[in-house]
């Protein structure tokens, strides 16, 4: 799998994070990790200063959520992913739990 390929970070309002402006991700990739159940943004960083890549081109670098379905070897296959508050400031929205 290439860069290119790798799923999209489709929209993100987790409020307070370096490197969401204007309701979209401005990271280079970002890795999703957290506890059972909660799928957190790993990349999340709640500072003042804005961080980032100047265009708007995140995606999902890893997975950790071994127990979600869209997860294939540390891959996420979601063709896309939202990320927003839930449990914590910034979890994975598009993440399911494996039954």
């Amino acid at each position: 799998m290439t860069v290119t390929e790798l799923p999209e970070v489709h929209e993100c309002s987790a409020e307070g994070c370096s490197y969401n402006h204007e309701m979209a991700c401005h990271a280079g990739a970002i890795t999703i990790s957290g506890t059972p159940k909660d799928a957190t943004c790993g990349t999340f960083i709640d500072l003042g200063p804005s961080g980032g890549l100047a265009k708007v081109v995140a995606r999902v670098g890893a997975c950790h959520r071994t127990d979600c379905v869209h997860n294939s070897e540390l891959e996420c296959t979601a063709d896309a992913i939202r990320v927003g508050p839930g449990k914590d400031k910034a979890d994975c929205l598009t993440y399911q739990m494996r039954i």
